[in-house]
């Protein structure tokens, strides 16, 4: 895009920054929180195949499947703390 066609774009296009930032707030929490929901469903997934596998090491991947999960969840959560930052700030 040329410069030329930016500054055309930025004099017609009237939105509000307010605006600007409530559409960048919902694609972070969206695209945010789409990737660690889909980890975490493979992760139990993969999880309970193993366990169903082999029952005898249950007790060694239960906890090793909790723990991935979580950290997971967190990039999840660091995704909706940054989008909120940018809503709020």
């Amino acid at each position: 895009m040329t410069t030329l066609n930016v500054y055309w774009l930025c004099n017609h296009i009237h939105m509000d920054i307010e605006a600007i930032k409530v559409i960048g707030t919902a694609l972070i929490a969206t695209f945010g929180i789409l990737g660690p929901a889909i980890a975490i469903g493979w992760i139990g997934s993969k999880g309970m195949d193993a366990m169903g596998r082999n029952p005898d090491a249950a007790g060694k991947i239960a906890p090793n499947m909790v723990l991935a999960i979580a950290f997971a969840e967190a990039l999840g959560i660091l995704a909706l703390v940054v989008a909120f930052v940018i809503m709020f700030v």
